[in-house]
């Protein structure tokens, strides 16, 4: 996997903002995401290396989708080339998220490419309340969807579910990708 960690300016600038416009102290987030009081004050100064599971629970925490939180400074055309572009890691599975399009006002959606290897499965908890993820897989197969329910895919097939609720993600072979539209309500 190539190299291509989120600038922590991005992280910390979108932390304060959000904490800010909701009136929140750094103990109540802290508290509210279920992280330390130090870790927090780590990322809004632009330090630390967030997994996945850290910024999705902020994120879950201030009521915002996850890629609030990672999307780069807005450009009137973008261009992400293949291997490239935001990802963030995530520290339990062989799991990387890179955000393609983060949602504009009013259109409450959020596109990823995601790249999974098999060996360890990523749980996701759930995310804000009316959330929707689609799926479709690109390369290799995976088994996706809400806990209890999951469905093996291979490439090309779509699938959609409720992302508010516990759900996870597994690559059944390796080089496993797939294109993860949410959609917020």
């Amino acid at each position: 996997m190539s190299d291509n960690r989120l600038p922590l300016e991005w992280i910390a600038a979108s932390l304060r903002r959000e904490r800010t416009r909701k009136g929140l102290s750094l103990s109540e987030l802290a508290k509210r995401a279920g992280i330390a009081k130090s870790t927090l004050s780590q990322l809004e100064g632009a330090s630390g290396n967030p997994s996945v599971e850290t910024l999705w629970a902020l994120g879950v925490a201030l009521g915002v989708p996850f890629s609030a939180l990672v999307e780069p400074p807005a450009s009137s055309v973008q261009v992400i080339r293949a291997g490239q572009g935001p990802t963030v890691a995530s520290e339990k599975a062989d799991y990387a998220a890179t955000l393609l399009s983060a949602s504009p006002p009013g259109a409450r959606r959020d596109i990823y490419h995601l790249r999974a290897e098999p060996g360890a499965v990523r749980e996701s908890e759930p995310h804000i309340p009316g959330s929707v993820e689609h799926l479709v897989v690109c390369e290799g197969r995976v088994k996706a969807g809400p806990r209890g329910e999951e469905v093996e895919l291979d490439p090309g097939d779509y699938l959609t579910y409720r992302g508010d609720v516990p759900h996870s993600y597994e690559a059944l072979v390796p080089g496993t990708s797939f294109v993860l539209v949410m959609q917020h309500v």
